[in-house]
């Protein structure tokens, strides 16, 4: 009976984020340059941590995999919503939906963890720096990663082990850009109010609990700062504030849509490109410019590098 009521929904209608002509015109021309902005930006990055034997260390091993991750969470809606803007065909299937679903929460509570892993980082290396290379193993390092990956692999099968046996009998229209959990399962032909319980306990407390964490960690970092020689605190200073800046950006909007009990659907759209398109576009520019060593270092090399092979060729 559950295959006969999910077939008889196939597909879900996107309704983007306007239905004017010419604001989908300008749309599709700036998020195609935006996302190949993001694409290649978070590439760079990666590239750039791991060419460069300097930037062998902890943090920029885990900015490193923030930067694919970021690159991850851009790419699992903007290029359908590309599409979508170019040729007006707005359908979605049930598959792809449930899929674009997944990969969201996957990569959203995974950018989490690792957003605490790099505050944990910071700890050790500002309060601990005799005993940081001790401590911030390259075997620590991968144990952060797996476990954010594990975190964000319990964190959308919690959500979607329910989502994919409701039934979906009727409605299919989406008011977003891409298939938002809070707005498919209301489209559910049977009382979902549990499991909006549950995606709000799930989200949203997992969004503010990382989020009071993270504030509580940076404000004791930045108080032992203070305490330091000028030269010192004003190198931690900018790398700090880079974190903070990138942690405030990515949880605010989640905190906004999840925990907020007064929804809006023009605004939910609003931070929901915020989240999922611009971060991931600022990201590596925040990194990029308030991080001397990725400045001044690994990005000049990068350059000469570039310069040399176009004059070999």
């Amino acid at each position: 009976m559950e295959k006969e009521n999910h077939s008889m929904v196939s597909e879900f209608i996107l309704l983007g984020l306007t239905e004017s002509h010419e604001l989908q015109v300008f749309f599709y021309l700036f998020f195609s340059t935006i996302y190949v902005s993001i694409v290649l930006g978070n590439l760079i990055v990666i590239f750039v941590v791991k060419l460069d034997p300097q930037l062998h260390s902890p943090m920029y091993f885990l900015l490193a995999n923030l930067s694919f991750i970021d690159m991850s969470l851009a790419s699992f809606a903007t290029p359908k919503m590309i599409y979508n803007l170019n040729s007006g065909y707005n359908t979605i299937s049930y598959e792809g939906c449930m899929t674009q679903m997944f990969f969201l929460h996957l990569l959203g509570g995974s950018e989490m963890m690792v957003l605490v892993a790099m505050a944990i980082d910071r700890y050790i290396a500002i309060c601990k720096p005799l005993h940081y290379k001790t401590i911030m193993s390259n075997r620590v390092c991968i144990g952060l990663i797996l476990l954010s990956w594990t975190t964000g692999f319990v964190h959308t099968m919690s959500q979607m082990f329910f989502t994919i046996t409701l039934p979906f009998c009727g409605p299919n229209v989406v008011d977003s850009f891409f298939c938002d959990l809070p707005r498919v399962i209301k489209l559910a032909c049977t009382d979902t109010y549990i499991l909006e319980l549950l995606v709000i306990a799930d989200s949203g407390l997992l969004s503010l609990f990382c989020f009071i964490v993270l504030f509580i960690s940076y404000s004791i970092i930045l108080i032992i700062v203070q305490h330091r020689s000028s030269r010192g605190s004003s190198k931690a200073l900018s790398t700090l504030s880079a974190h903070i800046t990138v942690v405030v950006l990515f949880f605010g909007p989640c905190i906004f849509i999840y925990v907020w009990p007064f929804n809006s659907v023009s605004i939910d759209k609003i931070l929901s490109v915020f989240y999922t398109i611009f971060t991931p576009l600022l990201n590596p520019v925040i990194y990029t410019f308030r991080n001397k060593d990725m400045r001044n270092t690994a990005m000049r090399k990068l350059w000469r590098g570039f310069v040399h092979s176009k004059e070999d060729t």
